[in-house]
């Protein structure tokens, strides 16, 4: 270890409890790191599901964590999610291995895959906003849930209405142990999920042995996986095919959910807001076709669809292992403790954006942007390990709101908690109650 570096001072800080640490409050308050951060800085130590964790939050640290991947830091996940996900996940696979097999899952999300994906988006929330409207009052998010499980299934592995299958059932209580305390007991959150992945593997199996021998692969993100090659003309095995359907599945489900719920709240708490999304909708002929090109036009839905992200980000960090000892901000970051970049919380940072806690769409035009480091605005995280399916999560998100700007008028319900629970991800605790109904 570098001598220097060695006689640093660790962050300040406390470990909590032997093993468990600070765990509990971590899972159990969602203001966790808020109350740290004032009481001990930027920068903190506790322990985390058994092991020494560093808390880092602003542009700087970002930026040091997601640009010295393989150097400094690997990936890391809690114990829960690395079970549940599985050791064949492209989000635990490192180095060389990671790369080859991002390349390969890369090719469902350039942009002729998704300008393939945008009729059946269209399609599926044409079906369920009418719906929706024929309804008037509804709990939202659970719908939500649905409709982009929905989504996810068809475009991932050719499956109609997904969220009402055997398949759709499973994964949703596979979702709910993601992020737990890893006790595998029949009644635990995480044993209910472990007894599910089995489940949804032999379900996403039958999938692909049926694809395989079909005469047509069709042309969807598991057809392209089936026949992707890397540079030495091999293929994915079975095995991994499971757990990379696995993974897609849950990036274009549980996040983008979270994802559009803020949207709709966020928006519905800000007329002003919503006049001028309208406004801009209003200049754009009804009858022409959404495009990837006809969408990026749409420059206010860009800035109001940043700001969600910035405001509410479905993932609110990422953790990753210490390989070599470092130093941060002036202090030892020592090799095999975690780090915990923190996106929330440098989305917060009023030394970044100017009142943060506002929701204020134009602070992305493209003048003030540019002003800014890319490591402070990180929905996606950064790096070479930047989420992968980021276009398409935009795509989705942008199609759904011009559909409902266009067709339909929604209002918040009144004497509802909105504040977020936010584990697996943020989302209204009474589940977004509104009227929603037909614009005249």
């Amino acid at each position: 270890m570098n001598q220097s570096r060695s006689t640093l001072p660790l962050p300040p800080g406390e470990f909590g409890l032997p093993v468990l640490g600070e765990t509990l409050n971590f899972f159990r308050d969602p203001n966790y790191a808020v109350k740290k951060h004032q009481k001990y800085g930027p920068v903190f130590k506790t322990r985390l599901l058994g092991r020494p964790t560093i808390f880092v939050k602003d542009s700087a640290a970002n930026q040091f964590v997601l640009s010295n991947e393989n150097k400094y830091f690997v990936v890391s996940w809690p114990p829960s999610t690395k079970a549940l996900l599985g050791k064949l996940s492209l989000a635990l696979q490192t180095g060389g291995e990671h790369q080859n097999r991002r390349k390969l899952l890369a090719q469902a999300f350039m942009p002729r895959a998704l300008s393939g994906y945008i009729n059946t988006v269209q399609s599926t929330t044409q079906q369920y906003a009418t719906r929706w409207a024929g309804q008037g009052e509804l709990i939202w998010y659970p719908e939500l849930r649905n409709y982009t499980l929905d989504v996810a299934c068809k475009l991932l592995v050719g499956l109609d209405n997904g969220s009402q299958t055997k398949l759709g059932h499973l994964f949703e209580t596979w979702c709910e142990g993601l992020f737990s305390i890893p006790l595998a007991l029949p009644w635990t959150r995480f044993g209910k999920a472990k007894r599910c992945r089995q489940l949804l593997l032999e379900e996403i199996k039958q999938t692909i042995v049926q694809r395989q021998q079909a005469t047509d692969l069709g042309n969807d993100a598991l057809s392209l996986l089936i026949q992707a090659r890397d540079d030495d003309g091999n293929g994915l095995s079975l095995a991994e095919l499971q757990d990379q359907i696995l993974l897609l599945l849950f990036a274009g489900h549980e996040t983008l959910t979270s994802a559009i719920a803020s949207y709709c709240l966020w928006v519905a708490q800000n007329p002003s807001i919503l006049d001028k999304l309208r406004a801009e909708q209003a200049t754009f002929d009804p009858n022409m076709p959404l495009t990837l090109d006809l969408l990026r036009q749409m420059s206010y839905l860009e800035q109001v669809l940043q700001e969600v992200l910035r405001i509410v980000p479905p993932v609110a960090g990422g953790f990753r292992q210490v390989l070599e000892t470092c130093e941060m901000d002036g202090y030892q970051i020592p090799a095999g403790w975690n780090v915990l970049y923190e996106i929330t919380q440098t989305h917060m940072n009023s030394d970044i954006y100017t009142e943060p806690a506002a929701f204020q769409p134009e602070r992305f035009d493209a003048e003030e942007n540019k002003l800014r480091s890319k490591y402070s605005y990180v929905p996606f995280g950064g790096g070479i390990r930047e989420c992968l399916g980021k276009e398409f999560a935009r795509l989705e998100m942008k199609i759904f709101a011009v559909h409902l700007l266009r067709h339909y008028t929604w209002e918040l319900s009144p004497d509802q908690d909105f504040s977020l629970v936010a584990i697996p991800t943020p989302h209204p605790r009474d589940g977004l109650k509104v009227r929603f109904s037909k614009r005249s």
